[in-house]
């Protein structure tokens, strides 16, 4: 199509009412070409949607993951000061990723060889690592895993051993359970990042039914007054603790019942434990 023709078919979706223009918008992403200033109008409109928590469920998981097929400029790398959060805990402060950890960032060290990277695996993670037949890499290769394999979703399927060679290779870590709890609650005692109750539509949780993660920071009420998102919903994280040979993660996922949102939850598996459910979130400090 003319890019003349494209920018014209574009204004005409900003001009729909808000209930038509999300799935409009997720249409037409696959014909913008990145970086293109068509595009860049696109995503700036597709931001404010996002911002705006506007459309259903589904209709956010369409705008989300075409924002991450353009590219999401919401995104940032843990070098960069935008990607954190500083919360001030009752041990000092601790700066968290805004965000879960992306396909995008682990996709990126995955490419410039994160895993033949010695140096950023413990000795118990290289060993789990030499003998497993199918590392993240490989896993995410395969058909049925491309659902979870959007640019501006979190990472899934991963091990505890993946997650802390990530975060040593950034410079970072996993957060303690203790410190992402007090992340939550905050000074207040919240039992969800926003407050309470629970209520409908502020979390990807089971009863969203969207089958999937989905872009992260698109429930932008599961969101801290420090802006840390996803911290109820979307995926399950993996803590730096545990009790014995297991580590904890925090359950509020996609794929869990609201229940496991509250910020006191807590789930421990074997360090090799990989499902579509859990991913992990950075810390440092």
């Amino acid at each position: 199509m003319d890019p003349a023709d494209l920018s014209s078919e574009l204004d005409s979706i900003l001009e729909m009412p808000l209930d038509g223009r999300a799935a409009a918008l997720a249409r037409i992403s696959d014909r913008l070409t990145p970086g293109s200033a068509v595009a860049a109008k696109a995503v700036a409109a597709i931001v404010a949607l996002v911002e705006e928590g506007a459309g259903t469920a589904q209709e956010r998981l369409a705008i989300g993951e075409a924002l991450g097929r353009i590219g999401d400029p919401r995104l940032s790398a843990p070098s960069q000061q935008a990607y954190w959060a500083t919360v001030q805990t009752e041990d000092g402060p601790v700066q968290f990723g805004r965000f879960p950890v992306t396909n995008h960032e682990f996709g990126k060290w995955v490419a410039a060889g994160g895993y033949a990277d010695r140096a950023a695996w413990s000795a118990e993670g290289w060993a789990w690592l030499q003998s497993t037949p199918d590392p993240w890499p490989k896993r995410s290769s395969a058909a049925d895993a491309q659902p979870f394999i959007v640019p501006n979703q979190p990472v899934v399927c991963v091990s505890w051993w993946e997650a802390e060679a990530y975060s040593r290779a950034m410079n970072a870590r996993l957060p303690r359970f203790d410190e992402r709890l007090f992340a939550v609650r905050g000074g207040e005692k919240r039992p969800y990042p926003w407050g309470e109750p629970f209520g409908e539509g502020n979390a990807n949780t089971r009863e969203e039914v969207l089958h999937r993660p989905c872009a992260v920071g698109l429930y932008v009420r599961d969101c801290t007054p420090e802006g840390i998102c996803d911290l109820a919903g979307n995926v399950a994280e993996w803590a730096a603790d545990g009790a014995g040979a297991e580590r904890w993660f925090s359950p509020g996922a996609w794929d869990q019942p609201s229940m496991a949102s509250w910020a006191k939850a807590r789930e421990s598996g074997p360090p090799d434990l990989r499902t579509t459910g859990i991913g992990f979130r950075l810390a440092r400090g």
